[in-house]
């Protein structure tokens, strides 16, 4: 009997019908997008004569190199929201977002491509640090990004820079922390955009 029931039990967690260590009532995953809340200046074409601007890939430390919402509740410490997820990883949705801020506004001829197209200015990001910091309710988004700008013309290099947002949460979930994540980057993105503009 004892042999006949573990049969059972087996075939139908096979077939699907039985879901073992996991709850009926268990949430489901939500997926936030990270998004651009900033510039609502009128898109401008880049003039002919603009420079060309070659934008590298963000990268990312490991830990943050995922799809999961991070957060901490201590100093030193990182854990991950369980049931929160990116639809796509911080460093590769923020670089695109760089991308399609940068050539909306036409200060630059943007491009992503390696050496197929001669470039006049080279950026390349790091995201350094990208969490909610739920030491205290309801905590604040921390997002910290490097960046460094080298001149290929003239094959010199101008300047780095690291940008720093802290964002208060409007509710003590995830998704209060989507939501002060996307006004972080959209700060981060302006004030990136304010120290380019510096070396037109």
């Amino acid at each position: 009997m004892k042999t006949a029931f573990s049969l059972i039990v087996l075939v139908l967690a096979l077939s699907g019908c039985v879901n073992l260590g996991q709850r009926a009532d268990t949430p489901g995953v939500v997926y936030y997008v990270l998004d651009d809340n900033g510039s609502t200046a009128t898109p401008a074409p880049a003039r002919a004569d603009a420079p060309t601007l070659r934008i590298l890939d963000t990268t990312a430390g490991a830990f943050y190199d995922t799809d999961q919402l991070v957060f901490s509740r201590s100093p030193g410490t990182r854990g991950q929201y369980q049931f929160a997820r990116w639809t796509e990883r911080p460093g590769k949705r923020f670089v695109e977002l760089l991308r399609a801020r940068l050539d909306r506004l036409g200060r630059y001829r943007v491009t992503s491509t390696g050496g197929y197209v001669r470039s006049d200015f080279l950026l390349d990001t790091r995201l350094v640090e990208f969490y909610h910091d739920a030491a205290h309710e309801p905590g604040q988004v921390r997002l910290e990004l490097r960046a460094e700008l080298v001149d290929l013309k003239h094959r010199t290099w101008l300047g780095r820079r690291v940008f720093e947002q802290h964002v208060p949460l409007t509710t003590y979930d995830a998704a209060g922390a989507a939501q002060a994540s996307s006004l972080a980057a959209s700060r981060v993105l302006d004030d990136l955009d304010a120290w380019l503009a510096t070396f037109e």
